[in-house]
């Protein structure tokens, strides 16, 4: 029980990372100092899309859910949790790619407009 308790810890860990990766710049826009944190991250994420590589996160989950008796799963947590919502024919290379442009693009234009308004000031 203790391992199925830690496993599904860890995975809302790793969406509430996904999460922070995508958007985490708009918490940048409220408090700029969380910068420091959010590009690492929004980086490392768009790493691993771009190089087709798996989060250390995702193998902690699948050891955890079988040490719980439970089955690990095939790939990786956006091929296992998000493409079947998004891309339900699962993840390609170019889907993967797709998703590490999205990251990029979305915190390009999170930190423009950040930068925008402290030359306004």
């Amino acid at each position: 029980m203790i391992w199925r308790i830690l496993a599904d810890a860890v995975l809302a860990l790793h969406l509430a990372f996904v999460v922070f990766v995508v958007l985490g710049g708009l918490l940048v826009l409220r408090w700029p100092r969380l910068a420091w944190v959010h590009l690492p991250a929004a980086a490392w994420g768009a790493l691993l899309e771009f190089g087709g590589w798996y989060c250390p996160l995702t193998p902690l989950e699948k050891h955890l859910r079988m040490l719980g008796g439970g089955a690990g799963y095939e790939g990786g947590f956006i091929a296992h949790y998000l493409l079947p919502m998004l891309y339900p024919q699962g993840l390609t290379r170019s889907a993967q790619v797709a998703l590490g442009l999205l990251v990029v693009v979305v915190n390009v234009a999170i930190y423009a407009r950040l930068l925008a308004r402290r030359r306004q000031r």
